[in-house]
């Protein structure tokens, strides 16, 4: 029978393997969810993939900065999956608006849509830091509070 220090090292370990394996199929079931087709066919992600392709013509390199400045401050691991979302938020609003180019205004937009509420403490610095004027997009964030 197992006593000692050993039996609570695998007690340890079998705790720590449940919690490692529930925590990545939370993040793999989560991006089946938004894989899965909704109403009109297309997937959350195909939507957005969507909006990237159609509107990739608009953007200048300005915007292209100004976006990566905004997604810096996200970690390395989860950057590429926020500045898609972003963009994919960005062209939607271009397509929405018949945009000619993508603007810093629709880049701002885009941004203060595309983030959870829980992150706009962060959104806010971000924008603070970059000299950008954000108490004209105040309306985006009271209606996403």
């Amino acid at each position: 029978m197992l006593t000692g220090w050993f039996l609570w090292f695998i007690l340890f370990w079998v705790v720590f393997l449940l919690v490692m394996m529930s925590i990545g199929g939370f993040f793999m079931f989560r991006k089946f969810l938004k894989r899965l087709p909704k109403e009109d066919g297309k997937s959350e992600l195909d939507w957005q993939e969507y909006y990237i392709e159609q509107t990739r013509h608009l953007w200048s390199e300005k915007e292209k900065e100004l976006l990566e400045d905004l997604v810096r401050p996200v970690p390395e691991l989860f950057r590429d999956v926020a500045r898609q979302k972003i963009a994919g938020k960005i062209g939607e609003l271009a397509l929405q608006e018949k945009a000619n180019r993508i603007t810093e205004d629709l880049v701002v937009r885009g941004y203060i849509l595309a983030t959870p509420k829980r992150d706009h403490k962060f959104l806010m610095k971000a924008l603070r830091e970059k000299q950008i004027d954000f108490t004209k997009y105040e309306h985006l964030l009271a209606k996403k509070s």
